[in-house]
């Protein structure tokens, strides 16, 4: 996900936190400092910082039901408004989707019935979000989780009740039609908690109405490039008419090539062999031109470490192959050699073509 960076990894999936996320911290840590100086500050930060470990607690619970599944996690991203595990792919069966979609709301159930065994509902009872103390951050933590699972069940996407809510629609209306129907609550969600938050003032609801609709929008569009490509191989989908650059070119000869050109990214051939040897993007090149010092040829900012396909793979693959955020697909043909490259901006050109033609 852009504007994230790593901090570490867990459980093999790397940890990534989203740079808003520290936009939150500080929001908080100024709330409590105006209300109890900076005692206060530290309290209500570390009252977040073990609010988003139980988040985190959340994806993984995901991560590791959809593991059982052959499925794997890349990596899961901290943000403002909760967590968001980068799953290979959803489960297509039905049963399997519910399952990994209810493994997150029910870390969230355990947590909350371990902090109650152990505080006793008295404390429980006593609990109040109108200040956070060290006295009471154990049963304001063990209420918001459970305020988290039911959140999560609400039957719209994104959330985890949407993804059971899709599960259970496309046993009966198929997938596609499912996700359009999740989606479509998730973002009439979006839409009510947003004009919640502009009549009450509150900022922090409108950016978590932003993300409920766009993750929706996504949710939505994702699934059907999915079932466009089904019955669609690489090869109906690649680019095949492109131009190349060598990776002893100079970065200058590579712009002029990006400005004379309607290329976003460039294949590097070797010109002895024919071999690809990478893929110069545009976002590369940018920063490389305005790196101190520049560097001077292509292979020293080309990207190495791409996902390939074969002319006949199905297309669904491929398209599993660029969530890990690769900037193309590149299809190898029976040689060895670069006979296309696919990009996400391309198979939407394709989705509009083939949905026009369906028309």
């Amino acid at each position: 996900m852009t504007w994230s960076f790593p901090i570490g990894h867990l459980f093999g999936s790397e940890l990534r936190v989203h740079v808003t996320f520290f936009l939150l911290i500080a929001w908080i840590g100024a709330t409590g400092w105006l209300q109890g100086g900076p005692a206060a500050a530290a309290v209500y930060i570390l009252y977040v910082l073990i609010l988003f470990a139980c988040v985190i607690a959340h994806e993984f619970g995901h991560a590791l039901t959809a593991r059982r599944y052959g499925i794997r996690t890349p990596d899961v991203t901290l943000l403002p408004i909760g967590g968001l595990a980068r799953l290979e792919k959803m489960p297509e069966k039905p049963g399997q989707e519910i399952i990994v979609a209810l493994a997150g709301p029910a870390v969230n159930v355990v947590i909350f019935l371990v902090l109650a065994l152990i505080l006793g509902p008295a404390r429980l009872a006593e609990a109040s979000f109108t200040e956070i103390t060290l006295a009471s951050l154990p049963a304001q933590v063990a209420i918001l989780n459970l305020v988290l699972a039911v959140f999560n069940l609400i039957p719209a996407f994104p959330m985890d009740g949407g993804r059971v809510l899709r599960a259970v629609l496309s046993l009966s209306l198929g997938r596609a039609s499912a996700t359009r129907a999740a989606a479509t609550a998730g973002q009439v969600l979006a839409f009510v908690m947003g004009l919640l938050g502009l009549v009450a003032g509150n900022p922090f609801l409108l950016l978590i109405a932003f993300f409920i609709f766009m993750a929706a929008g996504a949710e939505r569009a994702d699934e059907a490039m999915r079932t466009l490509a089904r019955g669609l191989l690489a090869r109906d989908a690649m680019i095949t008419e492109y131009e190349t650059l060598r990776p002893d070119d100079s970065l200058d000869l590579a712009a002029t090539t990006l400005i004379r050109t309607t290329q976003h990214e460039f294949p590097v051939i070797d010109p002895e062999t024919g071999r690809f040897e990478g893929l110069l993007t545009r976002a590369g090149l940018y920063r490389a031109l305005e790196a101190s010092p520049r560097p001077a040829r292509v292979v020293e900012v080309m990207e190495r470490e791409l996902p390939t396909s074969q002319l006949t793979e199905p297309l669904s693959g491929t398209l599993t192959k660029m969530q890990t955020g690769a900037p193309a697909v590149m299809v190898i043909g029976r040689e060895g050699t670069l006979v296309g490259y696919i990009t996400r901006e391309n198979v939407g050109e394709l989705m509009i073509v083939a949905n026009a033609r369906g028309g």
